[in-house]
């Protein structure tokens, strides 16, 4: 039996960190339109930068002397959810899916508001490689990481044992944990730009880490058969 390979989306198929300034940029226009409010963008990405993540937008408002009422917060937070992104596939996730599409069954479970996971996936083209994708948001709260029924779900849907199923992503404070139990292999991509990259792998444990996912082709710790 081949494997199913399943992946995460963000920091494992494509940076994150792109979502984000393409999604401040989408902010800024917004801003500018609505208020005639400049240099939203320069002061979002510079802050995302030095570290600032939850309060990111309502400080830069806030310093630039037009601080969001409630209405405006969440226009501004749409604006960012909704934009269509200006993403790209890293190079060793194309490499890898073009490998797999045709030769083993591919999967992906991604958690994040539904709408701008799904442009996402649009941006990337993944809708046309997975054969099967599980927006966990659509789903409902039981289906979001680390929780099990979006994994239990892909074993159902591709009629495989658990043995031959693989998920590769990024962050291992909630990734992991849910694919292990079944008895999933795992891979966790530590992408040094990636929101993740310091994260303690020791939280879960992982069969494999890998600074690039063009390794898993020729690694016969993972694409080996049991």
């Amino acid at each position: 039996m081949s494997r199913v390979w399943v992946f995460d989306v963000d920091d494992t198929l494509y940076l994150e960190r792109d979502y984000v300034q393409s999604g401040l940029r989408a902010v800024a226009a917004w801003a500018e339109r609505e208020f005639g409010v400049g240099g939203v963008y320069e002061a979002a990405w510079g802050r995302f930068l030095a570290g600032s993540r939850s309060t990111t937008l309502t400080d830069v408002f806030a310093a630039a002397g037009r601080p969001l009422d409630v209405d405006e917060t969440a226009a501004a937070v749409s604006a960012y959810r909704e934009h269509q992104p200006d993403i790209r596939l890293c190079k060793d996730a194309e490499v890898l899916l073009e490998a797999l599409v045709s030769s083993a069954p591919v999967g992906i479970i991604t958690d994040g508001p539904a709408s701008s996971q799904r442009a996402k996936l649009r941006a990337l083209g993944l809708e046309s490689m997975a054969n099967l994708i599980v927006v966990t948001d659509e789903h409902g709260p039981g289906w979001h990481k680390p929780r099990l029924r979006a994994f239990q779900h892909i074993q159902t849907s591709f009629r495989v044992d658990p043995s031959h199923c693989v998920y590769v992503a990024d962050n291992p404070a909630k990734d992991f944990t849910g694919p292990k139990s079944l008895g999933w292999a795992t891979v966790r991509i530590a992408r040094p730009l990636g929101l993740h990259a310091d994260a303690l792998a020791e939280q879960t444990e992982v069969d494999v880490t890998v600074t690039t996912l063009t390794a898993l082709i020729v690694d016969t710790q993972v694409t080996g058969e049991r």
